[in-house]
């Protein structure tokens, strides 16, 4: 019996994430193509996802999250910690802290000079500004203008992020109004993306438009469960409803791609017979294309965290998050006012270097006045608190996922390795080591009433390190596991415009495809990704 024609487009697209939505709706402007976009969760009508200040209801929730876990992590003493990603329409993007983060120009020079042309800053600075709309300030040379995706600086007023920009620039870090402009380093605050006061994910930037004209074909709570192929070509997908034993396939003409992130996109891959072919000979896979390279080179940004006890009186997100004081906060969030409501969870950055003879920095300072129960962005402590937070910008240390079994509901094997590399350990120990000078000076250490963790004395550089080792958590901002490069590279395995090696009518527009990770979050970066993905799919150029 032949296939209905309602399950045969253009482009099947596999994940609505950050990624996934942008791309399938730049894919649907063209008139007369047809994109099916699957997601394996629900769609985005829970009302947490729409409030920033809900970021703390949804990023543990089930529901909406693929709940994993990582392996026991060899250099922070065994440890598993929760590796959560959006399973929701809008995926990460739609659970996440909503900042915006581009990255330094360095970042995607060094993906260029690695074997991709075309990725080079100047070549993708386009295509950020595209996605765009910056709503207060910045440089037009730097800032788009009329995309879908609204950017803005918070303008929530709070004297613990005025005292801990002034104390970082106090330790001759150089104020900086725009870390997405012509340089990222320097001390300031942090974009995000909010629309009028709501979240603004990639599903409501540029996926409602399309669906409003009725261009995609929008499947939810639809788990792809296999690539389908004849031969090397890429003919469509298998995937399941959720609840439904049954299967069913949608067929594509001219390409499936992968945008369901660092974690799922390369464990799909493996389980439709792409991947390490001993991994997948282990499993019970047929080999279609044996490529080492699906799993390998799994980054993150690993975060120790100082959590602080604020001084009695001092306004804190934790003060105004309970009793009348939030009653007060939700009537100028709904007034359009400022409000803990309306803001992301990190206000307060300082880009540095660990060493003065860098070329740019390598370390991440962030501040939050507030703090949360064990240091999980969950559950607000009781008492008034700040958080200082640290990263390496760019570890080097490298982690896999690798499928368990053949059947897509068993979650993924997950190991970052986190603190495995010598000059991980070091660079950490420098930025936790020039945290705590920064929250000694007197602008912000007035405003504080004990330090609560690590809350000992550090003597040594093995303390501080055995402090990291114990509580750094992960950034969520896993990538690479689907590294693009050339095909003579052996690692690699997209090309630069994102074609899997030795495969045709497939390609992954993820995060996965980053070679190395941007210096900060990777949200921006991952929808930049999906920016030119359209182009080069259409063969479109700027």
């Amino acid at each position: 019996m032949s296939r209905p024609d309602t399950d045969t487009f253009d482009y099947v697209v596999v994940g609505g994430g950050s990624a996934g939505c942008l791309l399938a709706a730049r894919l649907a402007e063209t008139p007369g193509t047809t994109v099916c976009l699957l997601e394996a969760g629900p769609a985005d009508k829970n009302l947490f996802i729409h409030i920033p200040a809900g970021f703390i209801k949804v990023i543990f929730d089930p529901k909406v999250t693929w709940s994993f876990e990582t392996e026991p992590g060899p250099a922070i003493k065994g440890r598993k910690l929760p590796m959560l990603q959006g399973r929701v329409l809008g995926g990460s993007g739609s659970i996440n802290g909503m900042v915006y983060t581009r990255g330094q120009a360095e970042d995607f020079d060094s993906w260029a000079a690695a074997g991709n042309p075309g990725w080079s800053y100047r070549e993708i600075l386009p295509y950020f500004m595209r996605s765009e709309h910056r709503t207060d300030g910045g440089d037009d040379r730097f800032r788009g203008r009329s995309g879908g995706l609204k950017t803005l600086e918070l303008n929530w007023p709070n004297k613990l992020s005025d005292a801990f920009l002034e104390a970082a620039m106090n330790q001759g870090i150089p104020a900086n109004p725009d870390y997405n402009g012509p340089k990222q380093e320097g001390v300031g605050r942090y974009q995000y993306t909010i629309d009028n006061g709501r979240r603004c994910s990639a599903a409501r930037a540029f996926l409602r438009v399309a669906l409003r004209r009725h261009a995609i074909d929008l499947r939810t709570n639809a788990q792809v469960t296999a690539v389908l192929f004849e031969g090397t070509l890429a003919t469509g997908v298998r995937y399941r409803r959720t609840g439904e034993s049954a299967m069913s396939e949608v067929r594509a003409r001219r390409e499936v791609i992968l945008c369901a992130g660092a974690a799922n996109t390369p464990k799909l891959l493996q389980i439709s017979g792409v991947g390490p072919a001993e991994l997948l000979q282990s499993i019970g896979v047929p080999v279609v294309r044996h490529l080492p390279g699906v799993g390998a080179n799994l980054q993150d940004h690993y975060t120790p965290r100082f959590l602080f006890r604020a001084k009695s009186g001092v306004a804190t997100i934790n003060g105004y998050a309970r009793g009348l004081p939030l009653a007060g906060q939700v009537l100028n969030w709904m007034l359009g006012r400022p409000s803990i409501i309306g803001i992301g969870v990190v206000l307060g950055f300082a880009y540095t270097k660990s060493r003065p003879e860098l070329d740019r920095p390598d370390i991440l300072i962030t501040f939050t006045p507030g703090s949360f129960k064990a240091g999980f962005l969950g559950v607000l402590d009781d008492i008034p608190g700040m958080t200082c937070g640290v990263w390496q910008l760019r570890p080097e240390s490298r982690g896999y996922v690798k499928a368990r079994s053949s059947d897509a509901a068993v979650a993924p094997s997950i190991q970052p390795n986190y603190l495995v590399a010598d000059a991980d350990q070091r660079v950490v120990v420098t930025a936790l080591k020039l945290a705590k000078r920064i929250m000694s000076g007197n602008a912000i250490a007035q405003y504080c009433e004990s330090e609560m963790l690590p809350g000992t004395q550090m003597n040594t550089d093995e303390d501080w390190l055995e402090f990291a080792r114990s509580q750094g958590l992960s950034g969520y901002h896993i990538c690479g596991t689907a590294r693009m490069g050339p095909e003579a590279d052996s690692g690699s395995v997209v090309d630069n415009e994102l074609r899997v090696h030795g495969l045709q009518r497939l390609r992954v527009a993820d995060a996965s495809i980053m070679p190395t990770i941007t210096s900060g979050n990777t949200n921006a970066a991952t929808m930049m990704i999906a920016e030119k993905a359209a182009d080069m799919i259409q063969a479109k150029r700027l």
